[in-house]
């Protein structure tokens, strides 16, 4: 089957990789390819998947029965604009990306009139380590005919119905207690390391909370998807803002989730710390270094 990622990040990176490794014939194109200093690099992990890196975006669309698009949330509509103009009819467009219903009503749109199908597909777990099991749900018009060929490959995907927004209103509501925990997390233990009494506190979550590892590696968990990951999902929780909004319920912790996320984010940026830096990770040490102990 010829199939193409739009976005090739971690996601996209992932599902590529183990899709062309089961005879698939598999092209990515990435924005990062239009830039002279990412393109060596991309170049170099397309390689490594043993995928091939289009020329353009409609090299990438042409003769490709599914198209997963992979890319950041605040990328994710002006992506599927610009593919509705190169794709035909008989070609399936997979929306992964975690953006409000009514952004993916509008990407909708625009794809089934340019004759294309389009399948609003929510991730609901981390892609890493489940990979191809990672459990997707689909919807959309097509989403019954899609799902055969999605299980033929050997993803994991469950058929909610014909109507695109309810997978992504499923993915935003949840994101707002996940992408919430992360965020929690990293304030309160930034406050407790400075006050010298991290400890006190991860016994006294432990206690209250006994089965979800606070005395192990939950910590070290949440505070890393917010140190790899904070750029994306402060733009993921600024979607999750306008699904709330969208129907009136105020969305003020979902904002304040934006501003712990992307903190961490500019907080490693202005002091020139990358996440691959930190790896192991160690949620002490990384504080540290951003917040020297008084």
């Amino acid at each position: 089957m010829n199939i193409t990622f739009i976005g090739f990040g971690e996601a996209g990176g992932i599902l590529a990789h183990d899709l062309q490794a089961q005879g698939n014939a598999v092209t990515v194109w990435d924005r990062k390819a239009l830039a002279a200093e990412t393109l060596p690099a991309l170049q170099q992990k397309a390689q490594q998947g043993g995928v091939r890196l289009a020329a353009s975006l409609a090299d990438a669309l042409q003769d490709a029965a599914l198209v997963f698009s992979t890319v950041t949330a605040s990328q994710a509509l002006n992506v599927a604009q610009q593919a509705a103009a190169l794709l035909q009819a008989g070609q399936h467009f997979l929306d992964l990306n975690s953006v409000a219903p009514h952004t993916k009503r509008a990407a909708a749109e625009v794809i089934y009139a340019a004759g294309a199908s389009y399948i609003d597909v929510a991730v609901m777990a981390p892609v890493p380590p489940k990979r191809l099991a990672t459990p997707l749900l689909i919807g959309g018009a097509q989403a019954e005919r899609v799902q055969p060929l999605l299980d033929q490959l050997g993803l994991n995907s469950r058929l909610l119905g014909s109507e695109v927004g309810e997978a992504s209103a499923i993915k935003m509501c949840r994101s707002v207690m996940i992408k919430g925990l992360e965020a929690l997390t990293t304030e309160c233990l930034s406050a407790a390391r400075q006050y010298g009494v991290e400890q006190a506190v991860l016994d006294s979550l432990h206690a209250s909370f006994p089965s979800m590892g606070w005395n192990d590696q939950l910590p070290h968990y949440l505070i890393s998807r917010v140190a790899e990951h904070g750029q994306r999902r402060a733009e993921e929780m600024q979607e999750v803002v306008k699904t709330l909004q969208d129907v009136k319920v105020p969305a003020a912790m979902s904002a304040a989730i934006v501003t712990t996320q992307q903190g961490l984010v500019d907080a490693l940026n202005a002091r020139a710390l990358r996440y691959q830096q930190l790896t192991p990770f160690v949620w002490q040490e990384t504080l540290d270094k951003l917040y020297p102990p008084q």
